[in-house]
């Protein structure tokens, strides 16, 4: 696992081994269906808090689940390949299925940790992780010169 630290302090643990036997012309990902991938993400920082956005499209809120212990924010999800219900259906080809993931994100001290909350919407999983009062930047004061 490789740690990545974007300007603002957080830090993205993501597997960023992917063979490059394993892809196709294009780039696409031939791997088998049992293998777990990392969804991309979007991490954004306003005064007020910070946002974490994962590509997640084709998902139900119910796939996911979200933890926080220790300042590490984990995001799982393991869903099982698609079912079609009728187990005589004989595939000539078969490419689309699920798979499992974990992304973890070390949070700073300066989050209030009790007003996390997930939404999920149009195939993007958006974490919203509000920032302490005393984190949020004060608007700049001009200083008279006597």
């Amino acid at each position: 696992m490789e740690n990545v630290i974007n300007k603002n302090g957080l830090k993205s643990y993501q597997n960023f081994f992917d063979d490059f036997l394993t892809k196709d012309l294009v780039g696409t990902s031939r791997k088998n269906e049992n293998t777990s991938f990392v969804p991309l993400v979007n991490i954004l920082e306003s005064n007020e808090d910070f946002r974490i956005e994962l590509g997640l499209p084709g998902m139900n809120k119910n796939d996911f689940k979200i933890e926080l212990d220790n300042q590490v924010l984990t995001v799982t999800s393991d869903v099982n390949q698609y079912q079609d219900g009728n187990n005589e259906t004989n595939y000539l080809q078969r490419e689309f299925n699920f798979h499992s993931f974990s992304r973890s994100f070390q949070l700073p001290d300066t989050i209030n940790t009790e007003k996390i909350d997930a939404k999920y919407l149009n195939g993007i999983l958006l974490i919203l992780i509000p920032k302490k009062e005393e984190a949020k930047r004060k608007s700049i004061k001009a200083i008279n010169i006597s």
